[in-house]
C-alpha cells in the first residue's frame, strides 16, 4: 500500500503532492544561487508500508514491531544502488541488509531483529519501488536443460496462512513466540523458535566455514539453529544427542512442520519451459542478484554508451 505518491518540481520550487495526509522524504537537489531562490529539482521520494507476515505478534514486548502488522519504507534511490554495487559490502555479505536498514523509515528497528519472512517481505517491496513488479531471471529447465528468461511476478505475493497451517497440523504458538511440534516416531515434543535475520547470518556463515573443511551439515545445523527445547529439556547436550539420534521420519516432519508454521510470503510460481513444455513449481531466489541483475545491466548499458 503506497502511502503517498512522489512528484516532480522543476525550477519554481517544491511540487504539491495530491495526497493531502501523504508523508514524503525531499530531497533537493539544486545549483548554487541565491539562499532565497528555491532548488532547481526537487523529489519527494514516496514511502510504503509492506504488510508483515508475522503480523508483528512474534515480536517482544519493547520490540518496535511488538504487535505492528506493517513497516514503512522509503522507495529506492540511486543511494542504494551504491550500497548494493559495493564490492567491500557485497564482501561482507551485508550488501542487503544496509539497503533494506537505509530504507527503513523508523530508525530504531534494526533489520538483522526482524523475523526472517518480514524481511522476504521487505525485499520483494524494495525490489517493487526501485523495479517494477516483475523479476526477469534466467532460468535452466530441469527436465531438458534448456536455459531461457523467465518472468516472475512479484507484484502481490501472498501471504501464508500460518494459523490455518498450525490449526491443520494440530498445533498451537506460545506466549513467547515458540512453536511446540510432537514428532511421529518418537512421540518426542521439540520446542522450536523462529528465526531472525540474523540467525540466517549466522547459520550461513556457519554452513560455510564448514564447507571449506569438507564437513557439510546443512540439516543438522538447522536444527540446531531454531530447536529450544526436547521434551522441556533446554540443555544443549541433549538438544545435540537428539539431533543426531532423530529418525529420518521425524527429521522430515519437523522440516516440513517448521517450514509450514514459520510467516513468511509466497513466492512459488508456475514455470513452464518453452523448450519441452515440461511444468514445474519454482520459487523466487530471493538474494543479491534478486536486485544487482538490472543493476549490473543498465550500469553496463549507461557505460557502454559512455564509451562510444
Amino acid at each position: 500500500m503506497s502511502r503517498n505518491e512522489g512528484r516532480l518540481g522543476l525550477g519554481d520550487g517544491p511540487a504539491q503532492d495530491e495526497t493531502p495526509a501523504a508523508t514524503t522524504a525531499a530531497v533537493g537537489l539544486g545549483v548554487p544561487g541565491p539562499t532565497d531562490q528555491a532548488p532547481a529539482f526537487n523529489w519527494s521520494v514516496p514511502t510504503e508500508f509492506v504488510e508483515l507476515p508475522s503480523k508483528g505478534v512474534f515480536y517482544p514486548t519493547g520490540h518496535p514491531l511488538h504487535q505492528q502488522s506493517t513497516i514503512e519504507i522509503r522507495y529506492m534511490t540511486a543511494k542504494e544502488e551504491d550500497i548494493l554495487t559495493s564490492r567491500s559490502l557485497l564482501k561482507e555479505g551485508v550488501a542487503l541488509d544496509r539497503m533494506l536498514q537505509n530504507l527503513l523509515v523508523d530508525k530504531s528497528i534494526n533489520i538483522s531483529s526482524l523475523l526472517v519472512g518480514d524481511k522476504n517481505a521487505l525485499l520483494v517491496a524494495a525490489r517493487k519501488t526501485g523495479y517494477g513488479p516483475t523479476y526477469d531471471t534466467n532460468v535452466t529447465c530441469p527436465s531438458c536443460d534448456d536455459t531461457g528468461e523467465f518472468s516472475f511476478d512479484i507484484s502481490n505475493p501472498p501471504v501464508k496462512d500460518i494459523y490455518q497451517n498450525a490449526q491443520e497440523l494440530g498445533i498451537s504458538f506460545g506466549d513467547d513466540g515458540n512453536v511446540s511440534i510432537t514428532l511421529p516416531m518418537t512421540k518426542a515434543t521439540v520446542t522450536c523458535r523462529l528465526l531472525t535475520g540474523e540467525d540466517e547470518v549466522r547459520l550461513a556463515k556457519e554452513m560455510q566455514r564448514k564447507s571449506k573443511k569438507k564437513v557439510e551439515t546443512t540439516a543438522t545445523d538447522s536444527f540446531r539453529a531454531y530447536i529450544t527445547s526436547v521434551n522441556g529439556d533446554e540443555s544443549p547436550f541433549t538438544i545435540e544427542s537428539f539431533i543426531h539420534a532423530m529418525p529420518a521420519m521425524d527429521a522430515r516432519h519437523l522440516r516440513k512442520t517448521y517450514s509450514a508454521i514459520v510467516p513468511d510470503i509466497d513466492l512459488t510460481q508456475t514455470y513452464d519451459c518453452d523448450n519441452c513444455g515440461y511444468e514445474t513449481e519454482m520459487e523466487v531466489p530471493l538474494g543479491v542478484d534478486f536486485f544487482l541483475a538490472w543493476v549490473r545491466t543498465t550500469l553496463k548499458q549507461s557505460t557502454n554508451n559512455y564509451s562510444n
